[in-house]
């Protein structure tokens, strides 16, 4: 793979296929009608997704993946609009005000779809959850919260022992009380653990198992002989189509690839959506160090994509789709954490390549839409958006700022720890051949320790959730004074509480290393926030001026930042998350020195890492724009090699025609060499550059056009045609941008970030002489070799 098509704008998001609107309006004798002549022009690959049957030549590090044209995307929507407000009539009025209005319905109805969907989960898993310890008598399917409501509970003396899993209880039942309604498997301690580990076996292979029906491979080119290293110029052998599990992890680095314009098949299809939904259910009832928060983000893009392809305005133009998908990703965090504005700032901050005003707006309806729905769902029990409802009723000094930069730093040490050892383990244990291939044998592993580790620990025993919920509780709140946490912060039995506070954060520390990257859904925002609050409350018992509440909040805060990198939308989330807007500061002052620190111990974030661990390609402008200006190489530095370019130029003869015999057979090269994102560059004279036609466009041309002329003729590709002549000119474009060889990389890579650009041309100082070209995915894989 070495270079480039134009623009395939009209493609079906690399998700499916669907006719394409050129085929749709090309009738028998060839003739077109305005509009469809300009569609044409902008067509895009129909054989993107296509399987080449050879590879020769030179092949880049992410062939598997296409990327979309976000210029050409424009030029395409600005010729739809002008087609819709230029005519007169109340039919087009009509039309005019529907496209107005599309960008808000679709935004609203993504946030309702993606709330219903939220709902189900989150009820599923509460109840499959629950199995772990008993069953609801009068409905099985029923969680113990909603069997518990208001039955009188019953208590006993040995409900209050340390090591007693009732404190585990729902919002809305009394904490460490028993239920009648509610029937444990066992009243036995080695029974009940039993009960508790076959479970979690249970629901981890099947999460894995359901995760596995989602295998896909990428279109790509078989290895063949003639391959070279893009930098070496050696031969180096060449792996088939890439394989995938689409449902497997949290989803957010694949996302970021794809709003960042590449194209991922099948991630975002119903069948993924479906089986996201459902192992995450089954995966975050284990116990396993995982959230399903990553994964609802991965959730509202399928509802995005599946609802914006309703509307030919975005299923036939990359870059709309992908001003939606930003929107999506919105209601995803919105509804797990019922906080819609950090929603917004969430697909702003960590998610979004492209994220003008506009978008801005609509990512707020779709967030507002997603919780309002919810909170009519009412999920929870509780009638209310905020998750963890905190009331401290205390407020903090001038010497908790020192606490508040410990934790800082405390969660900076611990995300640079556990990126670089995530990286480290995935890049080892999963390259064990009998890892590889056999991914449920991995996550039986990892559920079995998981259980044996947590269950001795009455803190780490349930969901991820429930533990945030009860570390973050103030005992000095009547409501709160009996729970397992209060009772055991007691000044005569602090010192075995303590001693579970630090076996929870390492742990944890130890079992979110292990755990994220295997082949179920899975989130990395839950376990980060266990361990801070783990850390937080442990600091907390030995500040007694206010409650260790607030430092559980702020520590998982801090160690969520360290993950992540996040720094506003973080903090806007834990204030909703919480309802405490008095500790916006301790929040900006302990995410800000975590994420210092994290920086300092590696400028990655875990989902930056991912994608390096999971082969994805993106271009990050700000942080590749730093890494080349350490570098100080040129432009030239990304020039193919001297037999790629012969390959995709082609020299244009005076009279502005080739034979068509010769056009067919580059196109035959191109498709031979398994170049997804390919094209032809024209030339005259002295490599004087004259224009670029994609392969997709080409082809098009070629099909569609070729049966009414001879195999002999020759095509016109330059100039004005005349009458009867096979004339490919409107496909060509006649103005790519270039850029001098001589230009720093950094010119390379800002118009890459900041137009979209699918590839530049690159020509030779003062003639214009074109001496190569250069690719997206060429300038991606230099920057990988750069950083690692």
């Amino acid at each position: 793979m070495a270079d480039d098509e134009r623009a395939p704008l009209l493609e079906d998001s690399g998700h499916g296929s669907a006719p394409r609107a050129s085929d749709r309006r090309l009738n028998k004798t060839g003739q077109q009608d305005d509009e469809a002549a300009s569609i044409i022009k902008s067509h895009v690959s129909i054989s993107e997704q296509k399987l080449a049957n050879s590879a020769v030549g030179e092949r880049l590090p992410y062939n598997d993946y296409t990327t979309i044209d976000w210029l050409h995307g424009l030029a395409k929507d600005s010729y739809r609009l002008r087609f819709i407000h230029g005519r007169q009539g109340i039919r087009y009025k009509f039309l005019s005000l529907l496209d107005e209005a599309s960008g808000w319905i679709v935004a609203a109805l993504i946030g309702i779809l993606t709330a219903c969907v939220a709902f189900l989960v989150d009820v599923a898993e509460a109840t499959v959850s629950d199995w772990k310890l008993g069953y609801c008598e009068r409905n099985p399917f029923m969680n113990r919260e909603a069997c518990c409501e208001g039955r009188t509970p019953v208590d006993g003396p040995e409900l209050h022992q340390g090591n007693d899993p009732s404190y585990l209880a729902k919002p809305g039942f009394e904490v460490g009380a028993a239920c009648p309604e509610f029937v444990e498997w066992t009243s036995h301690g080695a029974g009940q653990f039993a009960v508790y580990v076959g479970f979690a076996l249970a629901f981890g292979l099947a999460s894995a198992c359901v995760t596995l029906t989602t295998k896909r491979s990428l279109p790509a080119a078989s290895p063949g002989t003639g391959d070279i290293d893009l930098y070496h110029g050696g031969p180096r052998p060449m792996a088939r189509g890439k394989t995938m599990f689409m449902a497997a992890g949290s989803g957010i680095p694949e996302i970021k690839a794809v709003l960042s314009g590449f194209e991922i098949p099948y991630l975002l299809d119903l069948r993924v959506l479906v089986v996201k939904a459902i192992g995450a259910v089954f995966a975050v009832a284990t116990g396993m160090s995982l959230g399903k928060e990553g994964p609802f983000v991965h959730i509202s893009t399928c509802v995005g994509w599946l609802v914006a392809r309703l509307f030919p305005k975005y299923r036939d133009n990359g870059r709309k789709m992908r001003e939606m998908l930003s929107a999506a990703c919105a209601s995803g965090i919105s509804v797990a954490f019922g906080a819609p504005i950090g929603g917004v700032l969430f697909s702003y901050e960590e998610i979004s390549t492209y994220f003008p005003r506009k978008v801005l707006w609509r990512t707020f309806l779709c967030s507002m839409a997603g919780a309002i729905v919810l909170k009519a769902l009412n999920p929870h029990g509780t009638g209310k958006l905020v998750l963890f409802e905190a009331h401290y009723g205390t407020s903090y000094s001038a010497i908790h700022y020192l606490v508040f930069v410990v934790l800082g730093i405390a969660g900076g040490v611990f995300g640079g720890l556990f990126c670089k050892l995530n990286f480290i383990w995935s890049r080892w244990f999963r390259s064990l051949r009998l890892i590889k291939q056999h991914p449920v044998l991995e996550v039986f592993l990892v559920v079995l320790m998981t259980a044996l580790m947590q269950y001795p620990n009455p803190i780490t025993r349930g969901p991820g959730d429930a533990i945030i919920k009860h570390l973050l509780v103030d005992c000095k709140d009547e409501a709160s004074a009996d729970s397992w946490a209060c009772r055991n912060e007691a000044p005569d039995s602090n010192w075995p509480y303590v001693g579970f506070l630090i076996y929870g954060t390492l742990t944890k520390l130890f079992l979110t290393i292990i755990t994220f990257g295997i082949k179920v859904p899975s989130g990395i925002i839950i376990p980060s926030l266990d361990a801070g609050a783990l850390f937080g409350r442990l600091i907390g018992q030995w500040i007694g001026t206010i409650s260790p509440g607030i430092f559980a909040m702020v520590g998982a805060a801090a160690f969520l930042a360290g993950v992540s990198r996040m720094t506003i939308s973080l903090c806007v989330i834990m204030i909703e998350l919480t309802g405490e807007l008095e500790y916006v500061l301790p929040h900006m002052i302990a995410i800000l020195v975590a994420k210092w620190v994290a920086d300092a111990l590696g400028k990655e974030s875990v989902y930056d890492l991912a994608q390096t661990v999971l082969g994805h390609p993106f271009l990050d402008g700000e942080r590749a724009v730093h890494v080349v200006q350490k570098q100080g190489v040129l432009a030239e530095e990304l020039i193919p090699p001297k037999h790629t370019m012969d390959e995709i130029t082609v020299v244009v003869p005076p009279d502005n025609k080739v034979p068509r015999r010769y056009l067919e057979a580059k196109l035959l090269q191109l498709k031979s060499r398994g170049l997804l994102d390919a094209g032809l560059v024209l030339v005259q004279g002295q490599s004087m550059l004259q224009g670029y036609i994609a392969e997709g466009e080409l082809e098009f041309g070629l099909d569609a056009l070729g049966p009414l002329y001879p195999k002999d003729c020759e095509i016109r590709m330059l100039g004005n045609a005349e009458e009867g002549e096979f004339d490919l000119s409107n496909f060509v474009d006649r103005t790519p941008l270039s850029i001098c060889a001589n230009a720093p990389l950094e010119y390379v890579v800002e118009m890459f970030a900041k137009l979209g650009l699918r590839h530049l041309m690159v020509t030779q100082e003062g003639t214009h002489q074109l001496v190569g070209v250069i690719i997206k995915k060429r300038l991606v894989a230099y920057l990988d070799q750069v950083k690692h």
